[in-house]
């Protein structure tokens, strides 16, 4: 098996495991308790979030865990933009993940707030001058993704965070997919929030955080018993959080050599499939990308069909979000770049791990031209 789809989810690493072990056994006090097993509980909680804001850049108390990046990107859409008195304006990209189209939705459907898109080049950029044009003095949030989890492209964010903060608007970037391939430090960055998922950096599904500053006002989506410094109610999952944290350091330490070797595996996938697949055509920008991204468009294909093959062969990616999975629309990011939905039916997206090695690329390179190939000959009237 050549595993190829881990922008869907990665496997978790044995690290994270052993570390999170102790509080589903021996451990398994609830960190609100005030006895032994509590306070042993309330501990790790507190070294696992010590860990994510040493990584993120920020206090300890910026730190919210939460079940993953939807929720994360749920309670920051919502959350700063309910709580915030200056206005109901919020601006997102046309290719965020649903999680931030929804939720600005959402606000619109239910709170009366106005959604607008900023425009996104053929690479899927935006640039600075299209938000620059559709801010407004009312405007509470803006959300743009850091990588998109369809195309790969990585956006300009601190000079959009600069826009944002000029206007009073607060910035919130999903940085789910670039955990462990790109640096994300909150004040390098400039943004006020910022989402992550455990699963995408070799944690169990089911963890994750949104870091927001503490100056930024939140209103809670959970409301209870008030964990979280009241931000996010419900017993915290400390084996989940530990298990996260320890991830997210590991990934961390190794972005560096781990990107720069993913890197040139994913610009060799790609260099060969435009080579060896006529028509085959690279979405997203052409550098400014994620290392281990790679997706095409293969017109007079079905994606799926081509799915289908690769898989014969052993080969395992995706036509897209693991989230849009099973919906016969095509992509939102593809027609929002300005794909045609039926050249947009036909996209395969390729992603890198750490551990993908040169022999699967050039095995995946060689099953993609093959697969097309097969998928072409059966389609064509």
């Amino acid at each position: 098996m050549i595993f190829l789809d881990h922008a869907a989810t990665t496997p978790v690493r044995r690290e994270a495991l052993e570390a999170m072990w102790p509080f589903l056994t021996g451990s398994f006090g609830n960190p609100s308790s005030r006895h032994g097993l509590g306070d042993e509980a309330a501990r790790a909680l507190a070294a696992a979030r010590d860990e994510v804001a040493a990584i993120v850049g920020c206090r300890p108390g910026d730190v919210v865990f939460t079940s993953g990046g939807t929720e994360a990107d749920n309670l920051a859409i919502k959350g700063i933009s309910l709580a915030n008195p200056r206005g109901r304006h919020v601006v997102v990209s046309p290719i965020e993940h649903e999680a931030v189209l929804d939720s600005a939705a959402y606000l619109a459907r239910m709170h009366g707030f106005e959604v607008d898109e900023v425009d996104v080049d053929g690479g899927g950029r935006v640039h600075p001058e299209a938000l620059a044009r559709v801010i407004r003095p009312d405007t509470a949030l803006v959300s743009v993704q850091l990588a998109n989890n369809e195309i790969g492209t990585v956006q300009p964010i601190a000079e959009l965070a600069e826009i944002a903060h000029a206007s009073g608007a607060a910035m919130h970037t999903d940085a789910v997919q670039a955990a462990g391939w790109l640096p994300i430090g909150i004040g390098a960055l400039g943004v006020d929030a910022l989402s992550l998922a455990g699963h995408k950096v070799g944690a169990p599904k089911g963890t994750g955080a949104l870091v927001v500053r503490g100056r930024i006002p939140l209103e809670p989506v959970l409301h209870g018993g008030g964990q979280e410094r009241g931000r996010r109610s419900g017993t915290e999952n400390v084996a989940g959080a530990v298990a996260f944290a320890t991830a997210l350091r590991l990934a961390d330490e190794e972005r560096a050599d781990a990107a720069a070797r993913v890197g040139a595996l994913g610009a060799e996938l790609a260099a060969r499939v435009t080579a060896e697949v006529p028509g085959a055509v690279l979405t997203g920008d052409p550098t400014r990308r994620l290392p281990g991204t790679v997706s095409f468009v293969f017109p007079g294909t079905s994606g799926e069909a081509v799915l289908l093959e690769l898989e014969r062969d052993g080969v395992l990616c995706s036509s897209g979000s693991a989230c849009a999975a099973g919906s016969d629309a095509p992509s939102h990011v593809l027609t929002a770049i300005g794909i045609p939905g039926e050249i947009a039916q036909t996209a395969v997206r390729f992603t890198l791990g750490a551990a993908t090695t040169a022999d699967e690329i050039a095995d995946a390179a060689a099953s993609v031209t093959r697969a097309v190939s097969v998928v072409r000959h059966i389609v064509r009237p």
